[in-house]
């Protein structure tokens, strides 16, 4: 709804005639009358004040009267829907960028000490807690890479093992795969093993394992381009000491970084070295929630949603490209913070 129909709408329901609210407002009456028939915009003072006198939604009526700005802004334009996705993946971004990664840690602790009163969690709930996100978890990750299968289909290949009619023999493999990857990783956190690149190949051979035999759990030994993005992986002799630089990395912080942090950054450095052929995606997200559930947190789901997937490789591009790791450390923390939420829920 425009925003001068909504205020004429609110002004009916509170039984006030225009000259009455003109009144109120210190307003002309033909200047009221032209801004709830859209022929005139209200200045920002006025919806504040529009808002006290109506008793009125503030995001309501907020959002209506930038709509209504907006509208009248690119009315006629060519080329009005392409802007406004460009317009909305750029206030998405400075909404992200704004944030404080500070305070969202504060919120992550604060949280986690709320999930930790319940436990223990028994056995049997932490199971199916563990087993519904691992479908879910399926799903988004796999479908990040472009895989089609939908949820319910991911949980019928993983859990029925049944054939989807349509469906290549590879989506198939990626969600039977990725799901006993995750069953890996929470074997490690069970037994306390520690993260290595043996374990990191091992995880790598999981993803790749019937889809490329001769590559899975192995590094890459030619160069590689990453589509869509102006970030050129390292050339394959560098590789090698990348990754050793990677794991030193990892040693030096494990213990001094939030491990949501250190998560991310591990996450975003190997997807930055892309040191396999393929299946860097699903192996970065693993290795993320590896240290995630090492120090207790919930598996930390990405979505697979088309715009949340741009915001995701948009953050990354600002590492690769920009040198700037604020925007994809802020992105994670949030995706963890609502899987804390979550679990709490559940939990409660």
């Amino acid at each position: 709804m425009l925003f001068g129909t909504l205020i004429k709408e609110l002004r009916i329901s509170k039984k006030l005639k225009l000259i009455d609210l003109a009144t109120q407002l210190r307003m002309d009456k033909g200047l009221l009358s032209k801004i709830e028939n859209n022929e005139r915009r209200a200045t920002k003072d006025q919806v504040e004040k529009l808002i006290q006198i109506l008793d009125a939604n503030p995001k309501l009526l907020h959002t209506s009267w930038l709509a209504s700005k907006i509208i009248y802004e690119i009315e006629n334009q060519d080329y009005v829907l392409e802007a406004l996705k460009v317009a909305e993946q750029i206030v998405k971004f400075n909404a992200i960028k704004s944030e404080s990664l500070d305070d969202l840690t504060l919120e992550l602790i604060t949280l986690k000490n709320q999930l930790d009163t319940f436990q223990p969690i028994p056995a049997s709930q932490l199971e199916n807690l563990i087993n519904a996100y691992k479908i879910d978890y399926t799903f988004e990750s796999n479908r990040i890479e472009g895989n089609t299968l939908t949820l319910q289909e991911t949980a019928l290949v993983v859990e029925k093992g049944l054939t989807i009619n349509g469906k290549s023999m590879r989506e198939h493999l990626e969600a039977i795969n990725h799901a006993e990857a995750i069953d890996f990783i929470t074997d490690l956190v069970k037994y306390n093993t520690p993260f290595t690149e043996r374990i990191l190949l091992q995880i790598h051979s999981l993803v790749l394992r019937s889809i490329d035999k001769e590559n899975a759990g192995r590094y890459r030994n030619i160069q590689v381009r990453i589509g869509g993005s102006n970030y050129l992986p390292p050339a394959p002799f560098l590789i090698q000491k990348q990754m050793e630089d990677y794991f030193l990395f990892y040693e030096s912080n494990v213990s001094k970084m939030h491990p949501v942090v250190l998560a991310a950054d591990m996450h975003e450095k190997l997807v930055t070295i892309h040191p396999f052929i393929d299946g860097n995606g699903q192996t970065s997200r693993l290795v993320m929630n590896l240290i995630a559930l090492q120090n207790g947190y919930p598996i930390i789901n990405i979505s697979g949603e088309n715009k949340n997937r741009m915001d995701y490789y948009n953050a990354l591009e600002q590492v690769q490209v920009h040198n700037n790791n604020k925007l994809f450390r802020v992105l994670i923390a949030n995706y963890a913070k609502s899987s804390l939420s979550d679990w709490i829920k559940l939990c409660s």
